[in-house]
C-alpha cells in the first residue's frame, strides 16, 4: 500500500454474495522475482488441478498473475499455500463470486512479462510508484482535488473496449488496442498532465502499477496507481464517480459495481 491511505465511505457494505452465488472468484497479481517460474508453473499447476480449480496463472521472471475460481475453502487454501512461500507472503486477492465457474480449464504458462509492455527498465519489484487506496480516490473525486488542493484526473491504462463497457466519470482515455501501445501514448500526451494528481487505473492493479511507474520515469511528479483497481474499488466503496460495468478476462465479461455479472454494453473481441 502506498502513503495515502483511506476508509470505505461510511455505512458501505458490500452484499455478501456467496449464498447465492457459490463460486469464489479470485484475481491476484505480485511483482517479485522468479528465477524459477518454469519450476513453479507444474508444481501450481498440479496443486490447483488436485485441489478442482479452473483458471489461469501467469507467471514470469518479473512475478505472478493469477486468475482462478472454484469452490471457497479450495481457492483459499491454494492462497495460503501460496503464502507459504516467502515470495507470495503479501498475495492480496480481489474476490467476486458467481454461480458457476467461468473457466473451461486450468491453465499455468510462463511468460516474457505478466502484462506485456515491452519496455524492459519498469522493474515494479526493484520499487512500487505510490499507491492511493479506493476509499481515498472516492473522497478525492467527489470533493474535485486531492488534500493539497490540486487537480485530480485519473487515466485509463486499459484497452479501448475495456473502456467502452465502462470507466470512471472524465476519465482520460487514449484509445489503445494493446498496452503496448501506452509507452508512446504517454509520451505523445505528456504535456496534457503536468500540474496535475494522475491517478491510473485498471482491472485489478497490474497494468495501471506499469503505467504509473512510467509516468514517474518520465518525469511526472504527482502520479499515483488505484490500489487493486477497478474491483478492489467496487469491492470496498459504492462505486460512486464509475459509469458502466468493468470488463473482465473470463466468461462473465462485465461485471457491476456490485462484483455480479451483467450484460455486455458493447461487441468485444472473443476470450
Amino acid at each position: 500500500m502506498g502513503p495515502c491511505g483511506g476508509h470505505p465511505p461510511q455505512g458501505f457494505v458490500l452484499p455478501d454474495m456467496s449464498a447465492v452465488n457459490p463460486v469464489l472468484n479470485i484475481s491476484c497479481y505480485h511483482f517479485v522475482p522468479l528465477p524459477d517460474a518454469a519450476a513453479l508453473r507444474d508444481l501450481l499447476h498440479e496443486r490447483a488441478v488436485a485441489w478442482d480449480l479452473k483458471g489461469t496463472i501467469l507467471l514470469a521472471e518479473e512475478g505472478i498473475n493469477m486468475f482462478l475460481a472454484g469452490a471457497a475453502e479450495k481457492v483459499r487454501g491454494f492462497v495460503d499455500a501460496l503464502r507459504s512461500d516467502a515470495r507470495f507472503a503479501d498475495l492480496a486477492p480481489k474476490e467476486s463470486w458467481s454461480d458457476s465457474v467461468p473457466f473451461r480449464k486450468m491453465r499455468v504458462k510462463v511468460k516474457r512479462e505478466i502484462i506485456r509492455m515491452d519496455h524492459p527498465t519498469i522493474r515494479p519489484a526493484a520499487g512500487r510508484a505510490p499507491a492511493v487506496s479506493p476509499a481515498t480516490l472516492h473522497r478525492w473525486l467527489a470533493q474535485g482535488h486531492d488534500d493539497t488542493g490540486r487537480p485530480v484526473v485519473t487515466l485509463d491504462t486499459r484497452n479501448a473496449f475495456e473502456v467502452d463497457e465502462g470507466t470512471f466519470d472524465q476519465a482520460i482515455d487514449w484509445r489503445i488496442d494493446k498496452f503496448t501501445e501506452f509507452p508512446p501514448a504517454l509520451r505523445a500526451h505528456k504535456a496534457e498532465l503536468a500540474g496535475k494528481t494522475v491517478v491510473s487505473f485498471c482491472t485489478g492493479g497490474i497494468r495501471c502499477e506499469k503505467a504509473a511507474i512510467l509516468m514517474r520515469e518520465e518525469g511526472l511528479e504527482h502520479v499515483y496507481q488505484l490500489e487493486g483497481g477497478i474491483l478492489k474499488y467496487f469491492e470496498e466503496t459504492d462505486g460512486a464517480h464509475y459509469h458502466g460495468g468493468c470488463f473482465v478476462f473470463d466468461e462473465r465479461r462485465r461485471l457491476g459495481s456490485d462484483l455480479a455479472t451483467e450484460p455486455l454494453q458493447q461487441n468485444t473481441p472473443e476470450l
